[in-house]
């Protein structure tokens, strides 16, 4: 074999590279498609009141639709007082598998509280990492909080 054939195959196999490389990319990139199904997590952090902080902590799941509405339930406590609390809300879902969720938390239908969540998702998209941003009661106020959940994709017949 000729050194010009030698050459030209390994042009050759590089432009294959380079053309081919973002199409197995794009399989990967996020999307509320690609995010949607159904999850489990668990919160935990502070709320800081008036009186002082106070541990929180909750596990929940929800489901996420193609089109990104979420809806699902939580148990929650608040400084030692549980309750149940239904969620739903939206989620916007970036190519870099990033996120803004807002979701409302209601109890028997009644607005609770509004959170603005950012997310990553990883572990290609079967797990998922949020962070409170903001949470707002109904009359408009914040309340300061720091909360971190941890999630997983429920996979079927497991």
């Amino acid at each position: 074999m000729k050194c010009t054939d030698v050459r030209s195959l390994v042009v050759l196999a590089i432009a294959f590279f380079v053309i081919t490389a973002p199409l197995g990319a794009e399989t990967r990139r996020c999307s509320t498609v690609s995010t949607a199904g159904n999850w489990a997590y668990t919160y935990t952090g502070t709320i800081f009141t008036p009186n002082g902080p106070v541990p929180a902590a909750s596990v929940g799941h929800f489901h996420q639709d193609p089109t990104g509405n979420v809806s699902g339930s939580q148990t929650r406590t608040v400084a030692g007082d549980s309750g149940v609390e239904s969620i739903a809300g939206t989620v916007s879902v970036n190519r870099d598998c990033t996120a803004t969720a807002i979701i409302n938390v209601l109890v028997n239908d009644v607005l609770q509280r509004t959170a603005v969540l950012a997310v990553v998702y990883d572990s290609d998209r079967n797990h998922l990492r949020m962070i409170f941003q903001s949470l707002t009661l109904p009359d408009g106020s914040n309340v300061p909080v720091v909360l971190t959940i941890d999630g997983n994709r429920i996979i079927s017949g497991e």
